[in-house]
């Protein structure tokens, strides 16, 4: 089963984000590697469980540099009273150019395109180097299974319903932002508890997308709460990191 939702394409041109405090890495597998971020506490303890923050970008920061992906999000978790309060492991992984993290197909011509969610779509390429990103992530910390957390924006919205979808065991909490998916999915998701937001004058991803998933998902008994910002358009990122009680929400959520 497939849902259409019509939008226009987005694409933004980004400059490279300088952030320290996130070490560059790289994660291979099977002769192809995804850039990422990583963000330890500080006066990390190698001994010590942390939870796992993992952010997904949106189409615009996509690419190679190993940068871009920290432009919308980033300083929410460099700030010094976030660092003080919630100690966690953060993870900016960056997809590859003209790649996403969820299929999906496109129908039509700008602006006027269809987009495509499916129900069980196969995973792409750079899915299955997150899913092996996640693999390394718990082999090489000592991470809290029970406060594991993702969240995204845009293409990287969609990405954490399809994430959550193909692993709906690993996470406590969910945090999509101007995303959407196919409703058939709601069954899938009923793991994690989640906050979802939009805007309702979004032109690139319209605010259907999202309410016609937590519709589904509050049909399937889902913990979700949504979040629609009045006359805010495709960046309602920046209202939901502006939301005062985003973190101590997140992190109060156990598996």
């Amino acid at each position: 089963m497939k849902v259409f939702c019509v939008l226009l394409l987005f694409s933004v041109v980004v400059t490279g984000q300088e952030a320290p405090e996130f070490e560059k890495r790289t994660f291979s597998k099977n002769g192809f590697q995804m850039p990422y971020r990583i963000l330890l506490p500080k006066d990390f303890d190698k001994d010590k469980k942390y939870p796992l923050i993992l952010f997904l970008h949106g189409s615009g920061e996509r690419g190679n540099d190993n940068e871009a992906q920290l432009v919308h999000g980033s300083s929410l978790f460099t700030a010094s009273d976030f660092r003080k309060q919630y100690p966690a492991i953060v993870v900016f992984p960056q997809c590859a150019s003209e790649s996403s993290w969820a299929q999906i197909e496109v129908n039509g011509d700008f602006p006027d395109r269809e987009f495509i969610f499916f129900e069980k779509g196969e995973p792409t390429q750079q899915m299955v180097l997150l899913e092996g990103l996640l693999k390394y992530l718990k082999k090489t910390y000592r991470l809290d299974k029970n406060r594991m957390y993702v969240g995204g924006l845009s293409m990287g919205g969609i990405g954490t319903f399809e994430l959550v979808r193909r692993n709906p065991k690993m996470f406590a909490a969910a945090f999509p932002i101007c995303g959407g998916a196919n409703p058939a999915i709601a069954s899938k998701l009923k793991r994690p508890v989640w906050w979802v937001f939009h805007g309702d004058e979004d032109k690139v991803v319209p605010e259907k997308c999202s309410a016609d998933i937590v519709t589904a998902m509050g049909q399937q008994k889902v913990e979700v709460k949504y979040t629609v910002y009045p006359g805010v358009g495709h960046n309602s990122w920046d209202n939901a990191f502006a939301e005062p009680d985003l973190m101590n929400w997140l992190f109060t959520q156990i598996r």
